[in-house]
């Protein structure tokens, strides 16, 4: 006894006279340098600066050996190979883009290049800025609305024909797909939304990405949060029907499910852009809420095998009574 009570003391007193690191002091800690503060105020307003890193996505760069006119050689950087920003400079009198940045590939690679060149040919040295990238990109989400809409059209026919179960149209017994689809629309809508009215923040979160929501905007947050949402409750709606269907049905359902969810978060991903994405998505949300009501609903459950059934009595999965 005494023993434990003198850990316990020592532990307390360990945690008392811990260590404290109060880091450099300095006289004054906004007493930088002109250079200082034009860095600070250039990633304020680009939301990069010098030694960030960024891969080459187009099939080549040019980078010229010097600034403007100055410049008499040019290397190329192609597909794949990553850069780091060295150095920015200013040229008022270019006509083309008045900011300068040289990049570099290696000590020996390296050259300048127009702002507007370099950021139309890289992505952030990030997988999320690379994966924002690759949704972003228009001419995909023409060709993914043209393949949703005709594969999920086809999918639906097919899976009606079969009387195979289907979101909204004949339901498994659960609410949690009809809210995946409602998560998945609001998603693509708040996600729209933020681009529009919010594109300077979207900017600065699409060179300093976050998957943790506690640590960004609001708006940003509330996006994020949306979408570890539809990762959890797909995952639960996976669950759901593997332990409803039988392994055909479940393996239509799911396809199905997919081809409907692709469909809503390419229409509403565009459709706001148009701003027709908000009613829609009010029309859509009613539509959703109406058919789930209208499908028919199990309130009570075996107690012998935990199955859901629809009515008290014989349980048609174990053969129990329920009374």
């Amino acid at each position: 006894m005494r023993n434990r009570t003198f850990l316990t003391i020592l532990s307390v007193l360990m945690l008392l006279c811990s260590c404290y690191h109060r880091g450099q002091q300095t006289p004054d800690a906004w007493d930088l340098t002109r250079q200082q503060i034009d860095s600070i105020s250039f990633s304020t307003t680009h939301h990069y600066t010098q030694n960030y890193n960024f891969v080459v996505t187009a099939d080549h760069l040019p980078l010229a050996d010097a600034v403007a006119e100055q410049a008499f050689d040019t290397l190329l950087v192609v597909k794949g190979e990553h850069v780091v920003v060295a150095d920015i400079q200013t040229v008022p009198a270019d006509t083309i883009d008045s900011v300068w940045v040289k990049v570099a590939r290696d000590q020996i690679t390296q050259g300048w290049i127009h702002e507007c060149e370099l950021l139309e040919g890289v992505s952030p040295d990030d997988p999320i800025s690379q994966f924002i990238d690759y949704f972003s990109n228009t001419h995909l989400l023409i060709f993914l609305a043209i393949c949703m809409v005709a594969g999920g059209a086809f999918a639906v026919r097919r899976l009606l024909r079969r009387r195979a179960y289907i979101v909204h149209l004949r339901d498994i017994d659960s609410f949690l797909p009809t809210l995946l689809c409602l998560l998945i629309a609001a998603s693509a809508t708040l996600y729209a939304s933020i681009q529009m009215f919010g594109a300077e923040s979207w900017r600065h979160y699409y060179f300093h990405p976050s998957l943790n929501p506690f640590a960004l905007p609001f708006h940003l947050a509330l996006f994020v949060a949306s979408v570890w949402a539809i990762i959890i409750f797909a995952v639960a709606v996976l669950d759901d029907v593997i332990h409803q269907l039988s392994t055909t049905d479940a393996l239509l359902y799911l396809i199905g499910l997919a081809a409907v969810c692709g469909v809503l978060y390419v229409i509403f991903s565009i459709g706001t852009l148009y701003y027709i994405g908000y009613p829609l998505f009010v029309a859509y949300a009613i539509f959703a809420i109406v058919m789930y009501h209208r499908q028919p609903h199990s309130h009570y459950s075996c107690g012998h095998c935990g199955r859901m059934l629809r009515t008290k009595g014989n349980c048609p999965y174990c053969g129990a009574q329920n009374l």
